[in-house]
C-alpha cells in the first residue's frame, strides 16, 4: 500500500520550493505520495533582527512542534536554521545533495564587491555577512535588512540599496540566479555553517520512514555539515552569530575551514584543518578549541572553558 506523508514547511516562496524539491526526490524514491504542509513560524511573522526575536531556533520550532505533534509526519529546514543541540523525540532522516554553499552578490549595473564605491549601501540580514563586509575594509555601509529574496531583489531593482547579499542555494531554488553579479569567494566571505544543506526531519521513533529517508542522504553532506555544525556548537554561538564555516571532502579526507569575526570588522581570527571524514565532529570540536585560543573567544563574547 501506498502511503501519504505529510510534510511540513515554513510558508515563504524559498521554503516551499525547497519542501517541493524533496517531496518530489522522496516520491521517487520511495514511491510514496507526498503532501506539503505549510507551517508558520515565529521568525515568519516578525520583521525584527534575527538576533533579536531569538535568533536560533525561530524558523524551526513551529515544525518541530506540528512534528512532534503527529500533526505532519516530516519537516524540511535549512541546515543553517537548525539549532546544533539535538531535538528529543526527532532525528535528522536525510540531509540531501547539498547545493552550492557560497553567499551572492546582486548589485546595481552588474557591479562586483570591488566595483562598490566606498559608501555603497549593502544590505542583509546576517550579522555574519555583515561583519565580513566590513572585515573587507572596503568602507562600504552596510544596511541591516528583513524580509523575503524578492523583497531584498526589489531594494536594490528600485536604488534603495546599492547591492544585497544572499545564499547562493536560496537564489538557485528559485530560479533567480540571473540575478547575481558575483558569487563570493569563500576567501572573501565563508558561508554560514550549513548554508545550502536540507534537513529532513522525523520522529527518531519511526524507524519505518527513517528507513525510507536514508534513501535522499548524501554521505558527503551530512559529513561536512556535521563538521560546521560541531564547530558551531563547540563555540557556543548561534545561527545569528559572526561565524563563518565551510566544510569540503575529497576522498576521504575533509577540508574544515572558518572564521570568527568581530561585529565591527576589526578582529578576525581565521583558521583551517583536515581530517578524516569519519572524525566530521571530532574536527569541528578541535577546530573550534583552535580558534578559542586564538582569541576567538572576544567577537562571540564567549569564555574559554
Amino acid at each position: 500500500m501506498v502511503s501519504r506523508l505529510r510534510l511540513g514547511t515554513r510558508r515563504s516562496a524559498l521554503a516551499l520550493a525547497q519542501a517541493a524539491q524533496v517531496g518530489r526526490a522522496l516520491e521517487q524514491a520511495t514511491g510514496d505520495g507526498v503532501e506539503l504542509v505549510p507551517v508558520t513560524t515565529a521568525g515568519d511573522v516578525s520583521t525584527q533582527p534575527l538576533a533579536r526575536i531569538g535568533g536560533t531556533g525561530v524558523f524551526v520550532s513551529a515544525l518541530r512542534e506540528a512534528v512532534l505533534a503527529g500533526r505532519v509526519d516530516l519537516a524540511v529546514h535549512s541546515m543553517k536554521d537548525l539549532p546544533t543541540a539535538p531535538a528529543p523525540g526527532l532525528a535528522i532522516g536525510a540531509v540531501p545533495v547539498r547545493e552550492d554553499p557560497r553567499d551572492a552578490l546582486v548589485a546595481r549595473d552588474g557591479r562586483t564587491l570591488l566595483d562598490l564605491p566606498a559608501g555603497a549601501r549593502v544590505g542583509t540580514g546576517s550579522p555574519r555577512r555583515a561583519a565580513q563586509l566590513r572585515a573587507l575594509g572596503f568602507g562600504l555601509d552596510v544596511v541591516d535588512v528583513r524580509g523575503n529574496v524578492d523583497t531584498r531583489l526589489a531594494l536594490v531593482e528600485r536604488g534603495e540599496l546599492d547591492a544585497v547579499v544572499l545564499a547562493r542555494a536560496g537564489l538557485a531554488r528559485l530560479g533567480r540566479l540571473a540575478a547575481v553579479t558575483e558569487v563570493l569567494d569563500p576567501l572573501q566571505m565563508l558561508p554560514a555553517p550549513g548554508q545550502g544543506a536540507l534537513a529532513v526531519e522525523c520522529r527518531d521513533g519511526d524507524a519505518g520512514l527513517l528507513a525510507r529517508l536514508g534513501a535522499l542522504d548524501d554521505p558527503a553532506s551530512r559529513a561536512a555539515v556535521t563538521a560546521e555544525r560541531s564547530l558551531l556548537a563547540a563555540l557556543g554561538a548561534g545561527c545569528s552569530a559572526p561565524v563563518g564555516a565551510l566544510a569540503e571532502v575529497a576522498e576521504d579526507e575533509l577540508f574544515l575551514r572558518a572564521v570568527v569575526v568581530s561585529p565591527d570588522g576589526d578582529t578576525v581570527v581565521r583558521l583551517s584543518t583536515t581530517g578524516a571524514v569519519g572524525a566530521a565532529a571530532a574536527l569541528g570540536r578541535g577546530l573550534a578549541d583552535d580558534l578559542l585560543r586564538e582569541g576567538a573567544d572576544g567577537p562571540l563574547g564567549v569564555r574559554v572553558p
